[in-house]
């Protein structure tokens, strides 16, 4: 029992400490980049609200409706009600930073007005992925305390954990590819300078580093946990 969770407490040394690391300095590097690009205004006067509008006329989206959500960075895409939530700092701001972040999330509503393949497979993926994620823990704790049946409520927990990160791999390619349409409206439409452009890209690219971590994160997890069960069996 000693040897199994000096095991278990290695492996987390070994695998999950440099996670929460990058982690962190995906996190620090994405408030760092907000709080420039925040600061600094579009040429063009143009709020976040009516950089959503733009990238959807851009594509002939036109039943998407864009509404205020409180917070910060809690903007979002909801395709349930098709609905673009911006928050407070974006919504009415006219900074490169909001300009930035507005697109992309309108980058989600074109995916989705356009049957995105990725977005669909994410989608599909979605329900399977939270009830993983509810209950993957569940059995994962019972199978490394109970003494008996604890290797099959083990494998079952990670089964279900499985599912979840899933989810977070198959995000990556959506998130990127809302990054790149935004990017690519505000380029060829010239709706801001090049600086401008740099500054939202280097928002929207540190914004996209913590889905990476995340999903390494997810992965090394789950090999960890794949190895404590195959360790158990030895």
């Amino acid at each position: 029992m000693f040897s199994y969770l000096y095991y278990y407490n290695w492996s987390y040394l070994v695998f999950m400490l440099p996670c929460v690391i990058i982690s962190l300095i995906c996190q620090i590097k994405v408030q760092s980049a907000y709080s420039k690009y925040s600061k600094i205004p579009n040429s063009r006067n143009m709020t976040g609200v009516q950089a959503a509008q733009h990238v959807l006329m851009s594509n002939g989206v036109t039943n998407v409706r864009i509404e205020r959500v409180k917070g910060k960075l809690t903007d979002h895409f909801d395709p349930r009600s098709n609905v673009i939530r911006l928050s407070e700092g974006v919504y009415d701001s006219t900074t490169v930073a909001a300009v930035g972040i507005a697109a992309h999330e309108a980058g989600h509503a074109v995916q989705h007005a356009q049957n995105y393949l990725p977005n669909k497979i994410r989608s599909a993926i979605l329900p399977v992925a939270n009830i993983g994620s509810k209950l993957s823990w569940i059995f994962i704790i019972i199978g490394l305390v109970m003494p008996n049946f604890g290797n099959i409520m083990l494998d079952i927990g990670i089964i279900f954990f499985a599912a979840s990160v899933l989810f977070t791999v198959a995000t990556l390619p959506v998130e990127f590819n809302a990054s790149a349409r935004a990017l690519r409206c505000i380029r060829e439409t010239n709706i801001m300078q090049e600086n401008e452009y740099a500054g939202a890209r280097s928002v929207l690219r540190a914004a996209a580093m913590t889905y990476v971590a995340a999903a390494l994160t997810a992965i090394l997890q789950l090999l960890r946990l794949i190895l404590i069960s195959s360790s158990r069996r030895r």
